[in-house]
């Protein structure tokens, strides 16, 4: 079985500030976000909502991917997440349940 890897953009309650990461295991990486596992920009941001996640097929396109994100200004940032889940819900309670 190949194994996966996700890029996802994670955002607090109110969107006023975005995170793009990467991660071969969506569920227990959000998880680890919401429930502040570890120090950093998300935990001290209250950033735990995920709004947008695409797969990748190995790690070398999942981290270039993760770079083009970063870099992408805030209204494209709004424009893939607008795309994939338009009423902006945290999309963690559909992945955590299958």
């Amino acid at each position: 079985m190949q194994r996966q890897y996700y890029v996802y953009i994670l955002s607090n309650k109110r969107h006023s500030v975005f995170y793009v990461g990467v991660t071969n295991d969506l569920v227990r990486r959000v998880f680890e976000h919401k429930q502040k596992l570890v120090d950093g920009f998300t935990k001290k941001y209250n950033i735990d909502q995920l709004l947008y996640f695409e797969m990748c097929i190995n790690p070398e396109v999942a981290i270039v991917r993760e770079k083009q994100m970063k870099d992408y200004r805030r209204e494209k940032k709004f424009a893939l997440i607008n795309i994939q889940n338009p009423t902006w819900k945290d999309l963690y309670s559909e992945i955590s349940q299958g």
